[in-house]
């Protein structure tokens, strides 16, 4: 547990995409502690007794909502925010939809699908996914930024040379998060808060989960960076490694086609072997399965590895 925060940012003061004119909701000093109301993804339209159908009817103008921004003084371009990130105080409810037309494999998953994860937020014990898997969790957000220099309003689906919606899952607890400033005052945000991801989050959708958090944001004068940058506090993967993984591969010319088949072949497997629906297998691979670069140079070929952990069904 960290201790207490020196302001508190409500999740009514959210924007949905990047613009440096929007107007900061606090100023804070270098040092700053600041706790977050963070809503999922969906901003509330998915709920625990939403359907399938709700999937269909999703408002796109209303994804990836922030909170935010925080200018903070004294920052200009060439600085960089330095985010710790110091708690998550998860909501216990969580989903995974595939969302037809994007994903790795939106083009073998055309139907809409929804799966709805209750987990215990005190305890973060792994959560119940279909007959006898469970996810180990790691709460994290997927979305953390600044506000880019060029103007007008920008998608916040993409990620930047400023942050954004990299959906990093190892910027969990005990990170330290460095973003390059492009404008006076930084414009930090966040959301997106995730109970679990695995990496890549290949079907598009982790177990999203509306969850506070609370970072302390310094300043690193003239860093010079040109894309974010972090350190983590220690081992990354010990919540899946204990026993092991099945991997499969997919190899060629291209990473993209190599990671789909890789992908696709961890699908075929997971639901020949567990009774699965093929759909079902997919959105358990984003929340927990792991997209890996095996080797890229030995050409004219590449690796592509998918990791999945063996703990989640055994």
């Amino acid at each position: 547990m960290c201790g207490p925060s020196d302001y508190t940012i409500h999740g009514a003061h959210h924007h949905f995409g990047w613009d440096h004119s929007i107007p900061p909701v606090e100023t804070v000093a270098p040092g700053s502690t600041i706790y977050f109301e963070c809503r999922d993804s969906s901003a509330g339209q998915l709920t625990p007794d939403s359907t399938v159908q709700d999937v269909g009817t999703l408002d796109f103008g209303k994804i990836n909502p922030v909170t935010g921004p925080i200018f903070v003084d004294g920052a200009e371009p060439g600085d960089a925010v330095k985010v710790t990130i110091r708690q998550f105080e998860p909501s216990g409810f969580g989903w995974t939809a595939n969302i037809p037309g994007f994903g790795l494999l939106a083009d073998q998953f055309e139907e809409p699908a929804l799966h709805i994860w209750k987990y215990d937020p005190d305890s973060m014990a792994p959560s119940l996914y279909g007959p006898g898997g469970k996810v180990p969790l790691k709460p994290f957000a997927g979305t953390i930024g600044l506000a880019p220099a060029e103007p007008g309003l920008h998608s916040i689906v993409p990620p930047r040379r400023v942050g954004g919606n990299m959906d990093i899952r190892d910027l969990s607890v005990g990170a330290e998060l460095y973003l390059p400033v492009e404008v006076a005052g930084a414009l930090f945000s966040i959301g997106d808060t995730h109970a679990a991801q695995g990496d890549g989050e290949v079907c598009g959708t982790a177990i999203e989960s509306p969850m506070n958090v609370t970072v302390t944001l310094d300043l690193v004068k003239d860093a010079k960076l040109t894309m974010p940058r972090f350190t983590t506090p220690g081992p990354v993967t010990r919540h899946l490694d204990e026993k092991g993984y099945e991997v499969t591969t997919g190899i060629g010319e291209d990473l993209f086609a190599g990671a789909r088949a890789a992908l696709s072949q961890m699908v075929d497997l997971l639901a020949g072997r567990y009774n699965m629906a093929p759909v079902d297998a997919y959105m358990l691979c984003s929340v927990c399965g792991d997209l890996r670069i095996s080797e890229i140079v030995d050409q004219p070929n590449w690796v592509v590895s998918f990791y999945f952990p063996r703990v989640v069904l055994e």
